[in-house]
């Protein structure tokens, strides 16, 4: 991978880090060898990363004293898809044009994680799959949407394409908002049927993008996808079915 690629990603790391430890401006980093042991990187890539950071106002190296927060972590994906937040809260439609937008953008990074995937990309991958069985085996839904919102991340993020793991940052929240919704909508802790498919086709994921296999990986998200857009739409008309029943109730009218 090119250097400047490296040190973006890291860069990136080292965000999420600020942001996941709530520094503030003023606030001292870890020492440069704790940070590249923290985050599994070279010192060399880390004082790339924080080079670029300091160059756009966020770190500051002072020498002799270490490496400081400047500036506040700007959430600027957040502000991406502000406007996108209301459409989402009072028409809960909009989750079908997140879905196309996931089809379009995680059947593309698939097929590239699975020719890109280092090893710690790998090991990353599989240990938020085995988070999101542990936390549907205790059945606890808000974690395992996070866990399974996290898995379809880890595999964005292992085809090193530093756009699209942008966008898929940006998308992250909405992203798990929906997946939350999605697993609520498919009744998937009451149906054993629709979570174990599911299941499934993560796992089958998992081992092609691990596998090397780029093709099976394209195959497997796209069944993925569609699966979850063909259980949201009879789901969908079931309710409807049912709001419909529950007019005709109170207006009275009967079939004999």
């Amino acid at each position: 991978m090119p250097a400047l690629r490296l040190s973006d990603r890291v860069a990136q790391q080292v965000l999420d880090l600020i942001q996941s430890t709530s520094l503030q401006p003023g606030s001292k980093l870890p020492t440069e060898r704790v940070l590249a042991e923290q985050l599994g990187v070279s010192r060399t890539a880390l004082r790339e990363a924080i080079q670029k950071l300091g160059s756009r106002g966020v770190l500051e190296s002072r020498v002799g004293a270490g490496t400081f927060v400047l500036a506040p972590v700007q959430q600027w994906h957040e502000q991406a898809i502000a406007p996108l937040v209301p459409l989402m809260r009072d028409d809960p439609q909009y989750r079908y044009d997140v879905l196309e937008a996931r089809q379009m953008i995680e059947i593309g990074s698939a097929w590239h994680a699975a020719q890109r995937a280092t090893e710690k990309d790998k090991d990353h991958i599989r240990r938020c799959f085995d988070e999101m069985l542990r936390h549907q085996q205790s059945q606890d839904a808000a974690n395992s949407a996070r866990a399974d919102a996290q898995f379809h991340l880890a595999i964005a993020e292992a085809s090193h394409n530093v756009v699209v793991v942008q966008v898929m940052r940006s998308l992250f929240e909405m992203v798990l908002g929906t997946v939350a919704q999605n697993r609520r909508v498919m009744f998937v802790h009451d149906d054993p049927k629709v979570l174990e498919r599911l299941t499934l086709q993560h796992h089958d994921l998992m081992q092609a993008v691990i596998s090397g296999e780029p093709e099976q990986a394209r195959a497997i998200i796209g069944e993925h996808l569609a699966y979850v857009h063909e259980k949201l739409t009879q789901a969908d008309a079931d309710a409807a079915r049912v709001q419909r029943q529950g007019r005709l109730t109170t207006t009275g009218l009967t079939f004999s």
